[in-house]
């Protein structure tokens, strides 16, 4: 499937989400949200500068879904997207979470 500019976006179907955890690459690490997550891969929103090129390998560490491991897919500005390292405990994390945790995120309306 492919949307604006030509990239490619993943199949998986995609769920809103605030979960909030830590993004570790090297020596940096940043606080974030994850916005959307799906069986393969998330989208982050971080609060701070982040510099990890395309490829590189990374790890987000939240409450909500432990310790997880991507690749860095896409950059920009403040967002980064990641494919997810479908390990046995990834996907167990990830099944636990869809099946106790998650609550699609409704956008609210300010009035």
């Amino acid at each position: 499937m492919t949307g604006n500019l030509d990239m490619q976006n993943r199949a998986a179907s995609r769920s809103k989400t605030r979960i909030y955890g830590t993004v570790q690459y090297v020596n940096q690490s940043v606080k974030g949200r994850v916005v959307d997550l799906s069986a393969t891969g998330m989208a982050l929103e971080l609060d701070g500068a982040f510099a990890a090129a395309k490829g590189s390998h990374v790890k987000v560490q939240s409450d909500d879904l432990g310790f997880i491991e991507g690749t860095v897919q896409w950059q920009h500005a403040n967002r980064l997207g990641l494919q997810l390292n479908l390990s046995t405990n990834t996907l167990a994390q990830l099944s636990s979470y869809f099946r106790f945790f998650h609550a699609e995120v409704k956008p609210t309306l300010a009035g």
